[in-house]
């Protein structure tokens, strides 16, 4: 067995691989960039060492360093978790030719996979069903354009080095096939620096079915059974689960045996993961899914097939990488139960979900509703430098309607603040009716996206509460002796904008709105600190209140001069984070219509369009292309034409 492991990776991977290695006797050691000086992954390993800036290109994807690292420390093996190299083969040689243990498949099995079209054609030749479409070396963008009609729109663009949802667009129509181009290549050429694409047939009713598989260094691979991945945002992975609902016997047979063969056909040894697309518009058939990639390392939603299999995926991997012969045979491997993953995002679903960054001065995850898998604490930073994935929620139980209820409860249980996230979001999708009985495609989520993503985080109701409690507790001790006396007038700012306001009768425990935007209403308050559902903690002089989804908001005293003045946008464009300018479509004075597309910002590992409020002029400009911008900075301002 390896006695010391180097881990080239950060956040909650990191500290998972940490976890398994203390469990096995393996010393480890982490790396870090400037930004993750003081992070968990840092803190828990044996031995920790820097290797960078915080960006990720001078840092985490810098093989050299990380290899040097390795020698420094003493180090026998390198696990390389998922994302940043853990899928390149030349960094994974390097690592061979070091004397250094690779925690992976052959560098062979990774280049004969990397590349999608390369790997469909590898498949069709070993029977393995794909996809229809083109993936051919001629890349003119006419040429392409011509196989897109032939293929018949809808059709999807993907970058064939890419991976995680970049690089990847769908085309509705032939008229937006040259932009999507376009934005395609320059998002692939960022992420991985490689802008050739193909193209496939949009799958309707799609669902994404994948199977983990395993093989070793004599000769041996199984299936681990399938997962269902297809609730997806921007092609990003957001609730997994295993195993796939509607999977019957034989199509779960026919899919995992054509998996088992997708990865003796590259020779594989340790995890992977073989992807397919199904077309359930008739449910899940054999005949209707297909290959899509091979995912050549340990993914991020490993831990639901651990859940249902009672293995742990790491200690597979580190066993296999040592030499041993894998731990189980196909036969003593079976389901026990369901389970699902939701990925919590530093993300704000309410503004088009853009990532959120800053200090976690509140971080409670919900530890007694199953596994958390996390890489951050209470009072760290959350930076703009990498994935926003800061947790991710796994449950198990015994069937799957419980196990949704189970995950739909634990993330409306998530506490963070001020840094916004996505656990409102999940709790409503997993609680949603077509997601409980098993109804679900990978466009699930923009068809009920007003379900999932209401207008206003906190209703006003709660609110009202909220700064009711803020009153009571803020008075003086004398005062709050004899509730049933106060009495006063009083106004709060919403956290999107206006305000609330109202007038306090404790003893009848009901208020009278003030006229704040034209409404008066009367409405009944309990006491204490929770209101069907809703919780308030302090938070400096305001309080900090939750729904019963999990959404929260900050609810302060309303300046004087901004009783009923609501919030009228000026026009000003600002950066929601640190990023990078990507592309630029105005120039000063253009006429613009709302929703143009002004500024395309790089940010998170993600492109993220900024559009115009409303129609007008581009009366101020300050974003240029290549430039680096803060959070907050105005980039654009738009006068409204007349």
């Amino acid at each position: 067995m390896i006695q010391s492991l180097l881990i080239a990776n950060r956040g909650e991977i990191a500290c998972r691989i940490i976890r398994t290695a203390r469990h096995l006797g393996i010393r480890t050691v982490a790396v870090y960039s400037d930004a993750d000086a003081k992070a968990l992954h840092v803190r828990e390993a044996d031995e920790a060492i820097h290797i960078g800036p915080s960006e990720a290109a001078q840092s985490y994807l810098v093989g050299e360093k990380i290899i040097a690292a390795a020698k420094e420390t003493k180090a026998e093996a390198l696990h390389p978790g998922y994302g940043f190299l853990s899928e390149n083969a030349d960094f994974a040689q390097s690592v061979i030719d070091a004397g250094l243990i690779w925690v992976g498949p052959k560098p062979d099995s990774i280049r004969a996979m990397g590349l999608k079209d390369a790997a469909k054609t590898l498949m069709d030749e070993a029977g393995v069903p794909t996809t229809p479409g083109y993936l051919g070396e001629n890349q003119d963008a006419d040429f392409l354009a011509e196989q897109a009609g032939k293929i018949g729109y809808p059709v999807l663009i993907k970058a064939v080095a890419g991976g995680g949802g970049k690089g990847m667009r769908k085309v509705e129509a032939a008229g937006d096939f040259a932009d999507a181009l376009v934005s395609c290549r320059r998002e692939a050429t960022a992420s991985f620096g490689n802008d050739v694409v193909l193209i496939e047939k949009w799958i309707e009713s799609p669902r994404h079915i994948e199977v983990q598989v395993f093989g070793d260094s004599h000769g041996n691979v199984v299936h681990l059974f399938e997962r269902d991945c297809s609730l997806q945002r921007r092609h990003q992975k957001v609730i997994e689960e295993a195993p796939a609902p509607g999977m019957d016997e034989a199509t779960r047979e026919a899919v995992c045996a054509a998996a088992v063969r997708a990865a003796k056909a590259v020779d594989y040894e340790g995890a992977g993961t073989i992807e397919f697309i199904a077309d359930a518009s008739d449910g899940l058939r054999a005949d209707r899914i297909w290959f899509m990639e091979m995912n050549t390392r340990l993914q991020v939603e490993h831990p639901v097939t651990e859940e249902i299999t009672g293995q742990d995926l790491v200690e597979w991997q580190l066993r296999v990488a040592s030499g041993e012969v894998l731990p189980c045979k196909q036969e003593e491997l079976s389901i026990d139960g369901w389970a699902m993953e939701a990925r919590l995002y530093a993300e704000d679903p309410a503004t088009g979900f853009l990532p959120s960054t800053g200090k976690l001065e509140q971080f409670y995850l919900p530890k007694y509703h199953g596994r958390i898998e996390t890489g951050v604490e209470q009072g760290e930073e959350i930076s703009g430098f990498y994935d926003p994935m800061i947790a991710k929620i796994v449950v198990h139980a015994s069937n799957r309607e419980d196990a949704a209820q189970e995950l739909s409860t634990a993330c409306s249980s998530v506490y963070v603040w001020p840094v916004r996230t996505n656990a409102g979001f999940l709790s409503r999708a997993a609680a949603h009716p077509d997601f409980e009985v098993g109804e679900i495609e990978t466009g699930f989520i923009d068809k009920h996206s007003e379900d999932l993503i209401p207008n206003q985080r906190i209703d006003d109701a709660t609110l009202r509460k909220a700064a009711y409690a803020l009153m009571i507790n803020s008075a003086d001790p004398g005062q709050t002796e004899d509730l049933q006396t106060m009495r006063g007038s009083w106004v709060f700012e919403k956290p999107w904008g206006g305000v609330i306001g109202f007038r306090l009768n404790a003893e009848s425990r009901s208020t009278v709105d003030l006229d704040v935007d034209d409404q008066r209403r009367t409405v009944e308050l309990d006491f204490g600190e929770h209101f069907n559902g809703a919780s308030i903690v302090r938070h400096g002089s305001a309080v900090l209140v939750s729904n019963e989804w999990g959404d929260m908001a900050l609810v302060s005293p309303a300046r004087a001069d901004g009783i009923g003045a609501g919030a009228a946008s000026d026009g000003a464009i600002l950066s929601p984070m640190p990023g990078k300018i990507i592309a630029v479509s105005i120039a000063a004075g253009d006429t613009v219509e709302k929703g143009d597309k002004l500024v395309t910002l790089e940010a998170m590992k993600m492109e993220h369009s900024l559009t115009a409020p409303f129609d007008g002029v581009v009366a101020e400009l300050n974003a240029e292309e290549g430039g680096q911008v803060s959070e907050g900075a105005v980039l654009v301002r738009i006068e409204a034409g007349e």
